[in-house]
């Protein structure tokens, strides 16, 4: 009986224990705020996000607890990353209503798409007015916020291993020769073509000077039958 008392109560904790950290997981994945009666929530459209593929700045806007649906291009955001910093982007709605009906996404999602080419912390910084009240929020990739982007290298199986650089002086040590050999080759086929072209020029030089001298000398012969 206490042995399957303690089972049952370590089975209980470990279940409350999963129940708690799965929204902590789940949480840490996008940040937010509040202002005045606006909820922001904010994050990558993808996450993990790795450098390289299709990505974008999720914003999430609610007013009062309701989705909000006709943000239009009233919010923008700039996506900065060490010291550059895009333009102004309008956010595009991430849902879709037909005839009054939900077709497709999360009302209230919008998001700016962009392909991140560097690994590290990006900053999303969201400026206009909703429902009238001013919205100019900054938030930054970290572990207390949202994800920051990662090399995709890292997260490969199997494993990717870069080539060190003897490895790369070695190869281009290979190339190099190959090509030059390569080279070599090309020019002395090159030269044997010119030999061969000038010796067949020659060739016909010389026959054309013997065959005007038969002419010659067949001419002179003539003559001189007749004169005889």
């Amino acid at each position: 009986m206490r042995s399957t008392f303690r089972a049952r109560a370590v089975t209980a904790l470990v279940a409350a224990a999963f129940i708690t950290l799965v929204p902590l997981a789940a949480a840490s994945a996008h940040t937010g705020a509040s202002v005045g009666k606006i909820e922001m929530e904010t994050g990558f459209v993808n996450e993990p996000a790795y450098v390289g593929q299709p990505n974008g700045a999720l914003l999430i806007l609610m007013h009062e607890g309701k989705p909000v649906l006709d943000l239009g291009d009233a919010v923008t955001v700039q996506v900065s990353f060490g010291d550059e910093t895009t333009e102004s982007q309008t956010l595009e709605p991430a849902f879709f209503f037909e005839d009054g009906e939900l077709e497709s996404g999360t009302p209230g999602e919008y998001q700016y798409s962009f392909i991140p080419s560097q690994p590290g912390p990006y900053t999303f910084h969201f400026q206009g007015t909703v429902d009238g009240q001013k919205i100019d929020e900054s938030f930054t990739s970290g572990p207390k916020t949202f994800d920051e982007v990662v090399d995709p290298v890292a997260a490969a199986f199997p494993a990717v291993t870069a080539p060190t650089n003897e490895e790369l002086a070695t190869r281009l040590d290979q190339e190099t020769t190959r090509t030059d050999d390569a080279v070599t080759r090309a020019e002395a086929a090159a030269s044997d073509a010119q030999s061969a072209a000038d010796s067949t020029k020659t060739l016909a030089m010389l026959g054309l000077l013997v065959g005007t001298i038969g002419v010659i000398a067949a001419v002179i012969a003539l003559v001189t039958r007749k004169r005889a």
